[in-house]
């Protein structure tokens, strides 16, 4: 297993900076504003060869600073148990602070290595802004500039010699990637209660507020010997509700979290019902090619009177008819109820969503299908289908070559993809379907 790095410190310091250096990624939001990161955000890097994982951490405050320092302290904390390499980020430009002073106190009793690290030190012309640091009673300081690399590679160098030796994969390892599952939904919905009950443990910051999460947080874990990523995002409003420019990163990261996902689970609100939110949200699933899977969550908080799960699943199919694809389950990430069931649940999408078909099978098929339902005539000429193939998966994604490819009406391909469904078992997965005109084809 990769070690894992944790970049502590108080707000503000640049440790979401140094992660995007150290990942070479944009991922993690960066802002001038204090708190922007609040969860903990797992990324991959290499140096030297060496792979490892680094976790960017939000701002480390004590006391009761704003609703969110508790909670952040305590996904800090997590961070730092988890770690096998502690880096504590201070601030060259704005120089020491009391919560600096707390977070070193707080670092001593742990039995990990720990460096610490001046950022915003952005040239030789700056080192003296490291005097001050030195009254910590610290006797190895790294000075760098995280924005411009000024000095970050001596630290990696110095870093990757702490880690154990069993614990140095090396890059060119390979091992099965995990499925990726993305979990979307309007915000205040439970999307990361729901996370935190899959994992069993607080992985992620869980509040009442809406917008509590900011980040896309990616976590892995494992479920009956198989690897899932799961990956958080922040709640999806609408675009007349979004003001906050962070809000706005926030929204256009969760919406790249879908694009590189596998499988969306789409969380709705159950004791609300559902909204047209939710099927802006679902419709965006959609368009990204997901697999998808309907969680109607907080089941335990629907009244009595009011729970029929075949009326809330025929108003939801009703609503989002372009998911029909997609299972539906009730939950309840509060008490677990049948979130066991939701990893069974993508597996069997993911198997017919990464499924090939052979171009043989295919086409009988597709020559039944047309000899069955006649295709339709199109300015005087009947559709003529010439053979179909399979261009790629995740969705599947296929090609019919005919004579007329703008002829097709969308029930006839709709009727196409369905025979599709039936004959390869591909039930619970988007499918594309795509028309081109044969080359050198007879009048």
């Amino acid at each position: 297993m990769k070690p894992v790095v944790a970049l502590v410190g108080r707000p503000n310091v640049g440790k979401s900076t140094l992660f995007n250096r150290i990942t070479r990624t944009q991922n993690a939001l960066v802002d001038n504003r204090p708190g922007v990161t609040r969860d903990r955000h797992y990324g991959d890097a290499v140096w030297d060869d060496v792979a490892f994982s680094v976790v960017d951490t939000g701002g480390y405050l004590t006391g009761d600073a704003d609703t969110f320092s508790p909670l952040v302290r305590s996904q800090v904390m997590q961070a730092i148990q988890d770690a096998a390499v502690i880096v504590m980020v201070m601030d060259g430009k704005s120089g020491l602070s009391p919560y600096d002073r707390d977070i070193l106190d707080m670092l001593r009793s742990v039995s990990q290595p720990v460096f610490y690290v001046v950022n915003k030190i952005d040239g030789l012309e700056h080192e003296d802004h490291l005097f001050e640091f030195y009254t910590l009673g610290i006797e190895t300081i790294f000075s760098l500039s995280a924005e411009h690399n000024y000095g970050v590679p001596d630290f990696l160098d110095a870093l990757i010699r702490v880690f154990p030796d069993p614990s140095r994969p090396r890059t060119d390892q390979t091992s099965p990637a995990p499925i990726k599952i993305a979990v979307i939904g309007r915000p205040n919905v439970g999307k990361s209660s729901l996370i935190n009950r899959l994992l069993g443990k607080d992985r992620l910051l869980v509040s009442d507020i809406p917008g509590t999460t900011r980040d896309a947080i990616d976590t892995e874990c494992r479920y009956e010997g198989k690897s899932y990523l799961l990956i958080d995002t922040a709640g999806i409003r609408r675009k007349s509700k979004v003001d906050e420019k962070i809000e706005k990163f926030s929204i256009i990261k969760s919406l790249k979290s879908m694009e590189r996902c596998d499988v969306a689970l789409i969380v709705l609100d159950a004791e609300e019902g559902v909204t047209d939110q939710d099927i802006h949200v679902a419709g965006y699933a959609f368009e990204k090619g997901c697999g998808c899977v309907l969680l109607l969550n907080k089941w335990d908080a629907v009244a009595q009177e009011r729970k029929n799960v075949k009326q809330y699943l025929e108003d939801l199919r009703y609503n989002a008819k372009f998911l029909n694809f997609a299972p539906a389950i009730t939950i309840s990430a509060r008490t677990g109820l049948r979130v066991s069931s939701i990893f069974d649940q993508v597996d069997t999408v993911y198997a017919q969503y990464a499924t090939r078909i052979g171009t043989g099978a295919l086409n009988r098929l597709i020559e039944q299908a047309t000899q069955d339902k006649e295709p339709p005539i199109y300015k005087g000429k009947r559709l003529r289908f010439y053979y179909a193939a399979q261009v790629s998966v995740k969705p599947p994604a296929f090609v019919a070559f005919v004579n007329c490819p703008e002829g097709v009406h969308f029930s006839y391909e709709r009727y196409l993809i369905n025979q599709i469904r039936m004959a390869f078992g591909l039930h619970h997965t988007p499918i594309r379907m795509m028309f081109r005109e044969r080359g050198n084809r007879n009048p």
